[in-house]
């Protein structure tokens, strides 16, 4: 069977695949978890004080052009299984998520992602946010707590993890990053099916050079605003 087949046939859609907390991952090499560790700490640390006077400015401006709180915490799927609250700029309107199953026809993307491009529950100022990734500057709360690293395979929903195969709950092995290979490589632009490629890929790849790499590459996809919505 090709990974095609495997991402994108019955066997991953008719039915949900058991996501625990005690879901067995195999440790990472003690000398990974410290430069990994020791360069998400230092350096969502330096992002956070650089851009904080653009995360107040956002914060106002969320907080007055449209109703709802300022920070949105998003239930996502992290490391081994395990769920916890991912951070954001509340791009939408309040009523977002029970407005999901009716728009669900509409999806842009393939896979169990939703993703729109002209998503009615987006905020004029959430469109502009989410094409340059601003609405994501929480987020380096995230890896500060260790739950997220700066690298590694893009948190999900867990109702889109529960779809996923064998071959794509690898990703489930280290930790939900904040940039990853398919976010340089196409971002919402690319299949489903290549995301799981990719993330498998990191996966198999990880080290200092490949997050170095992925990191020098991410501000300038940021800023061209290509394939986010």
């Amino acid at each position: 069977m090709t990974v095609q087949e495997r991402l994108d046939g019955a066997a991953l859609f008719g039915r949900r695949t058991p996501i625990h907390e005690d879901l067995i991952v195999a440790p990472l090499p003690s000398a990974t978890c410290f430069w990994k560790r020791s360069f998400d700490v230092v350096t969502s640390l330096m992002l956070l004080v650089a851009f904080l006077p653009l995360m107040l400015v956002i914060a106002l401006v969320v907080r007055f052009t449209s109703r709802g709180p300022v920070i949105y915490k998003s239930r996502r799927v992290g490391l081994g299984g395990r769920e916890f609250n991912m951070y954001k700029f509340r791009s939408m309107y309040p009523d977002a998520d029970a407005r999901l199953k009716e728009l669900w026809a509409q999806n842009d993307h393939s896979g169990p992602c939703f993703k729109m491009k002209r998503d009615p529950r987006i905020t004029p100022v959430g469109h502009f946010l989410r094409k340059y990734s601003l609405d994501e500057l929480p987020q380096f709360v995230n890896v500060l707590m260790g739950e997220c690293s700066l690298v590694g395979p893009r948190a999900l929903h867990r109702y889109e993890v529960e779809r996923f195969d064998e071959f794509a709950l690898r990703r489930l092995s280290v930790k939900p990053g904040l940039t990853c290979y398919w976010q340089v490589m196409g971002r919402s632009d690319l299949t489903f099916t290549e995301w799981m490629e990719l993330d498998v890929r990191y996966v198999e790849e990880m080290s200092l050079r490949t997050d170095l790499a992925i990191v020098a590459k991410t501000p300038k996809v940021v800023l061209s605003g290509t394939g986010a919505y």
